[in-house]
């Protein structure tokens, strides 16, 4: 079968009688079903949050939430004030985000933002979270019932295996780009349409705006997403059963494709310059290559929020519970084997050659998510892999290799509905059949999700919540929590997403969870990025205070160091809240925190909840 043809292709196997598609002008019914399911699954994946959306947070993942909740709030403030989506300084002061060189979400940001005006980023959090993984089960079922022609029982089930898939659920730890898996399909959905002849201008239009909005909100889902397209036709076009199919859609391919690039080049023409030359960029990533692979063992082991979790069987071969890439299980990964050469024995040549395509596709993947040199079970070996040649190419050496195996997701949903669809349509033997429902069965049910861990986040400060930091500081001034917004300690990054999801007068902050470059100035841009800003010796002491309750004894050298980067930062004030949110449920050492910034500044003010102290410019903190 041929999934690259506009309807089902003339190499597609013929439906039987038996497994007649339900009469075409009632397929509302399937998928309204589809989405129903999928709605309820990710409500309770992500129930934790919805329970108590203002005080929970996600604990595997407290940064990233207060990262994509302060974009959240940064969009209301955006379209109230006129400002850059791609760059902006209330973060980082005095240099400022390139906002298009991280996951921006403008898309989602503008959409949702009189929601976020209204309820708050909390709220908007979860409710994008939720129906990304709701829309990723359901995009992929349109797209499976569409382009493979299957019955609407096999794409609702790979749909939904696809939509909550361990890599996604995983990613649900905080990530608004990588759960919005109905990109892929939404994406793929208008290259399969390219091929329509006569309608190469409309076709090229869409796509062009589909790349741009996917790119707005998950750019590197979307790059795999091209690099899977380019195997997957390039394979699919050399085999002989389907070459004069590919060999007459090439003009009209290529012309779209044309209309295409032109479409999203204007589109993204200012954030992909913001991107790659814009102040704050830098090269590759902020994250390591060669920590951030996936584990040969991993596919064969199961994810930490699983059935299989529940009786002692989830792994910790993932670097953190939020890129739990692969982790598909030894049923599973036996079943698609067992499904590949199934399928492939019975297939005619056009079915045969989409088969032969998409194994190479998912082989790619597969390695490339190995990244540099092969992992075994926590160990790097000394092999080195073909993903050591692409780790300095442009764009490849912005991306994290194990997620390159979110690939195989699609690859797999593939596979489990073609081989549903033939079970249902009674092409095995009655024994053969009960075998395979059951190898289903045990490989599916292990993966089945358990809800994201939450824990409870610190409460906004009165003195933030009701304005009074308006008192202390000037318009647009620079205010600090303590200890200085960072991923482990993200509080006072939300408490200033708050602020701007409300409007009004607004502060900046120094610091903040965000990629940005090693370095300042031009030689920055030519290293590889960072988390946060480079440290300096001020917000360096209260996060080892917060993290390690470790408290040197302070001397006026030290105040004069501060003197300097209070100045830097042109900081009029710093308080600390009466509690303060670590990640993973671990406790911060608050009163750590408040002994070195009485060392360093003398007695604060209360002032509401907070313990306040104010800054002279070149003044405070005052030698002892």
């Amino acid at each position: 079968m041929s999934v690259t043809a506009p309807a089902p292709a003339a190499s597609a196997d013929p439906p039987s009688d038996s497994a007649a598609s339900p009469p075409r002008s009632r397929p509302w019914r399937a998928h309204l079903t589809v989405a129903v399911i999928a709605l309820s699954l990710a409500v309770y994946v992500t129930s934790g949050l919805w329970r108590a959306p203002y005080q929970h947070v996600l604990s595997d993942n407290v940064g990233d939430q207060a990262w994509f909740e302060w974009l959240l709030g940064y969009g209301v403030y955006m379209l109230s004030n006129g400002a850059n989506p791609y760059f902006t300084d209330m973060m980082n002061a005095p240099l400022g985000v390139n906002l298009a060189a991280n996951t921006s979400i403008t898309v989602y940001s503008v959409l949702f933002a009189p929601l976020t005006h209204v309820a708050g980023p909390q709220v908007t959090f979860v409710t994008i979270l939720t129906l990304n993984l709701a829309g990723s089960a359901l995009a992929w079922h349109l797209f499976f019932r569409r382009w493979l022609a299957v019955s609407p029982i096999a794409a609702g089930l790979a749909g939904l295996f696809c939509g909550f898939a361990p890599g996604f659920v995983s990613h649900a730890n905080g990530h608004l780009n990588w759960s919005a898996g109905w990109v892929a399909p939404f994406v793929l959905w208008r290259v399969m349409k390219l091929r329509e002849e006569g309608r190469w201008l409309r076709n090229g239009l869409l796509l062009g705006v589909c790349l741009a909005v996917g790119f707005s909100i998950a750019p590197e889902g979307l790059f795999f997403t091209a690099i899977a397209s380019g195997v997957f036709i390039a394979v699919w076009s050399l085999a002989k059963a389907v070459k004069h199919e590919a060999i007459a859609a090439v003009r009209t391919v290529l012309k779209a494709l044309g209309v295409a690039a032109t479409v999203a080049g204007a589109l993204l023409a200012y954030p992909l310059y913001m991107h790659f030359a814009g102040p704050q960029s830098f090269s590759g990533t902020g994250f390591n290559q060669r920590y951030f692979v996936e584990d040969v063992a991993a596919y064969l082991a199961f994810p930490s929020r699983s059935v299989a979790a529940l009786f002692g069987l989830g792994s910790e071969l993932g670097p953190n519970r939020t890129e739990e890439t692969s982790f598909f299980g030894v049923p599973l990964l036996i079943l698609m084997l067992v499904a590949f050469v199934i399928l492939w024995r019975r297939a005619e040549p056009g079915r045969r050659a989409t088969l032969r395509a998409v194994g190479v596709t998912g082989a790619v993947f597969l390695v490339l998510s190995w990244g540099p040199r092969l992992n075994w079970m926590g160990a790097e070996l000394p092999i080195p892999l073909p993903y050591a040649a692409l780790a300095y190419v442009p764009l490849f050496d912005s991306a994290l290799p194990l997620r390159f195996a979110l690939a195989l997701v699609g690859v797999f949903g593939i596979l489990l509905a073609f081989l549903v669809d033939d079970l249902l349509r009674g092409r095995e033997t009655k024994n053969t059949r009960i075998g395979l429902w059951a190898a289903i069965a045990v490989s599916l049910i292990p993966i089945f999700p358990l809800p994201v861990r939450v824990q409870d986040r610190a409460t906004e400060p009165d003195f933030i919540a009701n304005g009074t930091w308006q008192q202390y500081v000037s318009e647009g001034g620079v205010l600090t929590a303590l200890p200085f917004a960072l991923n482990v300690h993200a509080d006072g990054q939300r408490w200033q997403a708050y602020t701007m999801a409300r409007g009004g007068a607004q502060f900046r902050i120094p610091d903040g969870y965000f990629l940005g470059p090693m370095t300042t100035g031009e030689e920055g841009r030519k290293q590889m990025g960072r988390i946060g800003a480079p440290p300096l010796a001020t917000d360096w002491l209260f996060t080892r205070a917060a993290l390690y309750g470790y408290v040197p004894r302070l001397t006026n050298a030290d105040r004069e160091r501060a003197r300097s980067d209070l100045a830097y930062w042109d900081v009029e004030a710093i308080f600390l809240a009466d509690e303060i949110t670590g990640s993973d449920h671990k406790i911060l050492f608050r009163e750590a925190v408040k002994t070195a910034a009485i060392q360093l500044f003398g007695e604060p003010e209360r002032v509401d909840d907070v313990l306040l102290w104010r800054i002279r410019p070149g003044v405070d903190p005052v030698d002892q």
